[in-house]
């Protein structure tokens, strides 16, 4: 179940990411209760995962998650540049998730 909680806290930690955007510096109110509502839900799924699973391997899996979700939103939703070298550094990031997932 904590893999579970982690997994999401991640998705949720994309959402608040990628939410801080459309919050235009906190000047807009419904992106940025949404955002702080994701910040708050995505911390809090990250200290049930922490019951369990181990401090270092988790915060480097919620921070992977957040990282590729955010860097590949930011692609699609953003048109920000799909290179070559950009898509293979994000590969590496998930392969390290992959990794430490393997070895926890």
């Amino acid at each position: 179940m904590a893999w579970i909680y982690l997994f999401f806290a991640g998705v949720f930690e994309i959402g608040w990411a990628i939410g801080l955007k459309y919050t235009a510096g906190f000047t807009r109110l419904t992106p940025t209760l949404l955002t702080v509502a994701s910040m708050i839900v995505s911390l809090g799924l990250l200290g049930l995962a922490l019951k369990t699973l181990p401090v270092g391997t988790a915060y480097a899996i919620w921070t992977g998650i957040g990282t590729v979700g955010t860097a590949l939103l930011g692609i699609w939703l953003l048109g920000e540049p799909a290179t070559a070298a950009r898509l293979a550094c994000i590969a590496l990031i998930v392969s390290g998730i992959v990794g430490l997932k393997l070895v926890a």
